[in-house]
């Protein structure tokens, strides 16, 4: 158990895709958080993927630091530790990474990855996401093509956007409309031009009106069947079915229905960040509210150690973003598929 193997990591996304589940795939920014990912995957019985963004990498180095190798690095350094005490297994994996970042972040931990594999050792990630929603779909994919081989040296697996997802995340922006949809056209790009698996492995976002953040019901429209139809095109054309591992992203405030229809039609990793990250702050807001004499020195008062102890409230966010993350494993169906 800890962190997964490259070969453990394709043995993990084969048995989610043969057994219809996927992974939540969450969002750290700190050891903290990383730990309670871990606790909820523990709880869960599920075995997961701990994601770092850039933001959330550059934080983790330091707020006021903010070196987004440093933090990367840092992160990966305490997961491949802790994670030996807890009873699952989980992959590393960096989150969203525009074209903007790529020469200071993924292609920097690429070539560190490159190095350790050649020294023997195994790659402090598992897999790098390229985020090219923001660009052209041809000029995507010429990235993503060169992507793919320095993930091979890497030994690593590339995860790619085919589409646009709406809303924010780490500085990249889109409208919510009509091009939140990926088309049949798109899948075929794709397949076409980064193959089936030999020339590497890959993880491909497909959008079905995905938006990252926060929003209210009836504010997004997924259409989890779009899915469908491109696997069964594009099966159609490389004689392979459903020849994507599809990753859905914008999960927080999916319905259990969209959720469900999204994983039967191949998507093996769900990213879940938002509402991880009111699961986390909620019960500490609780705890400050319930406790505000204690944590405050009131009235010249000396307060309550035991109320203000970052410990106190640490453990309540960290049991907060846990339970979340059981029910979002309930959800994808990954409960209770921990590796043996």
């Amino acid at each position: 158990m800890g962190i997964a193997t490259p070969e453990v990591y394709a043995e993990m996304i084969d048995r989610a895709k043969a057994g219809k589940f996927a992974y939540p795939a969450v969002n750290v920014t700190s050891s903290q958080t990383l730990t309670a990912a871990l606790q909820g995957f523990a709880e869960a019985e599920s075995d997961g993927i701990i994601q770092v963004s850039v933001g959330g990498a550059e934080y983790a180095s330091g707020s006021t630091i903010k070196d987004r190798i440093a933090g990367s690095l840092a992160l990966t350094a305490y997961a491949a530790e802790v994670a030996k005490n807890y009873p699952v297994t989980v992959a590393l994996h960096t989150d969203h990474c525009a074209e903007g970042n790529l020469d200071s972040w993924v292609r920097p931990l690429l070539a560190i990855e490159a190095e350790q594999v050649k020294s023997g050792k195994l790659p402090s990630f598992q897999s790098h996401m390229w985020d090219g929603s923001a660009v052209p779909l041809d000029e995507n994919l010429v990235i993503a093509e060169e992507l793919l081989e320095l993930s091979q040296a890497a030994r690593t697996i590339l995860e790619i956007e085919v589409g646009v997802v709406g809303g924010e995340e780490d500085g990249v922006s889109h409208e919510i409309n009509d091009k939140l949809y990926t088309t049949v056209e798109d899948g075929l790009a794709t397949v076409r031009a980064l193959g089936t698996g030999e020339k590497g492995r890959y993880l491909t976002a497909l959008t079905f009106g995905n938006v990252h953040g926060v929003y209210k019901p009836g504010a997004v429209k997924l259409r989890p069947e779009i899915l469908g139809e491109i696997q069964a095109a594009v099966g159609a054309e490389v004689g392979k079915a459903n020849p994507f591992d599809l990753v859905f992203h914008g999960g927080s405030g999916s319905t259990a229905d969209e959720i469900a229809l999204a994983v039967d039609n191949g998507v093996i990793k769900m990213n879940i960040d938002t509402d991880t990250q009111y699961a986390f702050t909620r019960p500490v807001v609780g705890h400050i509210f319930s406790n505000y004499d204690g944590v405050l020195k009131v009235d010249g008062e000396v307060g309550n150690k035991k109320a203000y102890d970052p410990r106190a409230w640490g453990r309540l966010a960290e049991g907060g973003m846990a339970a979340r993350i059981v029910e979002a494993a309930q959800q994808l169906r990954s409960a209770g598929q921990k590796l043996s």
